[in-house]
């Protein structure tokens, strides 16, 4: 049975999930390849599918293929649009095997890709054919995760839907490895500064190059080890730290500069899809009024839920 809203320990999986990251990073470095350039990456993504996440349609000359990782069956799917499909199982190997796996797939398919061999936003950028570091793979755990990620999606989604400005779809970056979605005020933003690990400043700078209200979820990592949501703005606006926000677990945390709530706050109170619509409407109400942004032009009317 898919658990809705699951436990998601971190420190039960850190492993697995260090090594799903680069997995999702050989898989979304493949569409990065073979799509032209959206704006704030956007083209690059990935997204939850209805069992685990999927690349969409990938163009490769007059044919289109698709990747996806399943965690109900634990196998990733490469299908072209002839009709072939190749079959890679996911379980405890080391990065370089699956490397090797997904490479030799493509080539077998006749989609000769070619995209950058490091990962990104991450200290250690050890090229995915050499790592035999991340190699772990928990399949309860990350059957889990990919539960979690359903219901924070549909949120996501319904969120979205309320803002009729520019905005994302709810996306998952495989650089950072978080479920997203962006709101803008159509304003030009300063020059982001940088400073993310392996990231190039002038991606940086054009993700970054408009005023932006953004809320995602992210797993967990050494700096904050348990699963969280989070918001932030871009610029800051003045008194944004100081804001009130629903509901009462979410705070402001300095270091990071955003209003962060944990997950297991979420899972465990009465209704966490209306919980987590409060995080996600409040933190966006305080971020727009704080920056001045034009609220009542941004909103949905049109058979609003």
């Amino acid at each position: 049975m898919h658990e809705r809203w699951p436990e998601l320990p971190y420190e039960d999986w850190k492993d697995t999930a260090a090594t799903l990251h680069m997995w999702t990073q050989i898989v979304g470095k493949i569409r990065l390849a073979q799509w032209p350039w959206v704006n704030h990456s956007w083209h690059v993504t990935l997204y939850v599918s209805p069992c685990g996440l999927t690349t969409g349609p990938i163009p490769y000359g007059e044919q289109t293929f698709q990747i996806d990782f399943d965690f109900i069956n634990h196998q990733l799917l490469i299908t072209a649009s002839n009709g072939e499909i190749r079959v890679i199982p996911l379980k405890p190997q080391t990065t370089a095997d699956f490397h090797a796996a997904v490479t030799g797939a493509l080539r077998d398919l006749g989609l000769e890709v070619g995209f950058s061999g490091r990962p990104n936003e991450v200290e250690e950028a050890v090229p995915f054919a050499e790592d035999v570091k991340h190699a772990s793979y928990d399949a309860h755990a990350v059957h889990r995760f990919w539960c979690a990620l359903r219901e924070v999606d549909m949120v996501f989604k319904r969120f979205r839907a309320r803002f009729i400005g520019k905005a994302s779809p709810s996306h998952f970056f495989w650089g950072s490895f978080d479920l997203a979605v962006s709101r803008f005020s159509g304003r030009t933003a300063p020059a982001h500064p940088g400073g993310y690990p392996n990231m190039p400043l002038d991606v940086m700078q054009e993700a970054y190059s408009h005023e932006v209200s953004s809320t995602g979820f992210w797993p967990g990592g050494e700096m904050m080890p348990y699963p969280m949501f989070y918001s932030y703005a871009y610029p800051t606006p003045e008194g944004f730290a100081d804001a009130v926000v629903a509901p009462g677990a979410a705070a402001w945390n300095t270091d990071l500069g955003e209003f962060v709530l944990p997950y297991e706050d979420v899972r465990n109170s009465e209704d966490p899809a209306q919980t987590l619509m409060d995080f996600l409407q409040t933190t966006y109400d305080a971020a727009a009024r704080c920056a001045d942004w034009d609220v009542a032009a941004f909103e949905q009317t049109f058979r609003r839920e």
